[in-house]
């Protein structure tokens, strides 16, 4: 069975991984003909600090400008991108649990998103947002790696390459 990738959802947090995982997303538009729509959750704030004193602050509307603000880079970005179709989303929320539930509402048929690969104790207290995705999302996930920065681990990067 070859895969029909109509619709992908580039999952960014404006990190460079994010931003390679945008221009293998956009390869693989062009390839296939698809959508891209672009999503950005930003952490509700709400949650995020449950256990501080940030509760003075008005935590709603902090969320609302940093979702307006996401929305704002969102089509800044798809308005570079010239050869694809391009919609966008900002939403406030869990990022991996926001991400696996737009994907499935919206009937995408692959997520891309880029990955830190932190590990270690910084895996462990941090956890991954991918790794979270990769598990609960209904559809295929491609994870990108941001490109090795010395030339000795090049070769390793291009042995876990895979083809779609």
């Amino acid at each position: 069975m070859v895969p029909q990738f109509r619709t992908i959802l580039v999952a960014t947090d404006f990190s460079q991984p994010s931003e390679h995982a945008l221009e293998y997303a956009r390869v693989l538009a062009r390839s296939f003909g698809a959508t891209l729509h672009l999503l950005h959750v930003v952490p509700d704030p709400v949650l995020a600090s449950a256990w501080s004193e940030a509760y003075a602050y008005d935590l709603t509307a902090l969320g609302e400008r940093l979702r307006r603000d996401a929305e704002q880079q969102l089509t800044e970005r798809a308005q570079a991108i010239g050869d694809v179709a391009v919609t966008t989303e900002a939403l406030v929320g869990s990022p991996a649990a926001t991400i696996a539930v737009t994907a499935a509402e919206r009937g995408i048929d692959l997520i891309v998103m880029g990955t830190h690969g932190r590990s270690g104790f910084s895996h462990l207290f941090m956890g991954s947002v991918a790794e979270r995705v990769v598990r609960s999302a209904t559809c295929p996930v491609l994870t990108v790696r941001e490109p090795a920065a010395e030339k000795g681990r090049q070769h390793q990067v291009e042995s876990r390459t895979a083809t779609v």
